[in-house]
């Protein structure tokens, strides 16, 4: 019961949990500090002792997903070693598989407006997550010839991109943008395109 974990001293946790149920119900402003409370089993006043408000609890939210974010990319990219390019590809394909899996965390870090730079702790995890595509951006461009090489930065922002749009327009059911392709199908050949005008895949026979 959550008024349990709150005398065991976890109803920080307690609260940053209600509010990932209440973003994927209502969004990161659809819900007040005390229903967080309330789904919680505490009294509002007992939100105060760990949150300033409600954009302090979502950028807490944010903290946590970008931790698991981070690993899934550490994963990702370890798995595809020692291929630059399957760690590379594998990389994208967890973007996509985060925000399926923990679509709270997902809204709290990318549709919340909380920004990185609201605190040392989260700017250094969201950095952290980052810097694991842009190292895998960076291991590719080495095969590309030096006058042609974009920035490994430029590289991955493009990456990045790509699979945000994915999942905001293909992955979320979001109205009006339904195609008859797996979002993973859609994920996977725009990274080839990309990746075949840089001149990293044969182009097809």
């Amino acid at each position: 019961m959550p008024k349990q974990g709150y005398h065991h001293g976890n109803l920080a946790q307690a609260l940053v949990d209600a509010t990932l149920v209440l973003i994927e119900e209502k969004g990161p402003t659809g819900f007040t500090m005390s229903e967080a409370a309330k789904r919680a089993g505490v009294t509002p006043a007992a939100v105060y002792r760990h949150f300033e408000g409600r954009e302090d609890l979502i950028a807490e939210c944010a903290r946590q997903g970008y931790e698991i974010f981070a690993d899934l990319m550490d994963y990702a990219y370890a798995s595809g070693q020692p291929s630059a390019l399957r760690s590379f590809e594998a990389t994208g394909r967890a973007y996509l598989a985060f925000a399926r899996t923990y679509p709270g965390h997902y809204v709290a870090m990318f549709e919340s407006g909380i920004s990185i730079n609201r605190s040392s702790d989260l700017h250094a995890v969201a950095t952290r997550a980052n810097g694991v595509l842009e190292r895998a951006a960076e291991a590719l461009s080495e095969h590309i010839p030096r006058e042609k090489r974009p920035p490994p930065s430029m590289f991955s922002a493009h990456v990045w991109a790509m699979s945000h749009g994915v999942v905001e327009l293909f992955a979320r059911n979001s109205p009006g943008t339904t195609v008859p392709f797996p979002p993973e199908d859609l994920l996977e050949t725009g990274i080839g395109i990309y990746l075949r005008g840089l001149g990293l895949i044969p182009p097809d026979t």
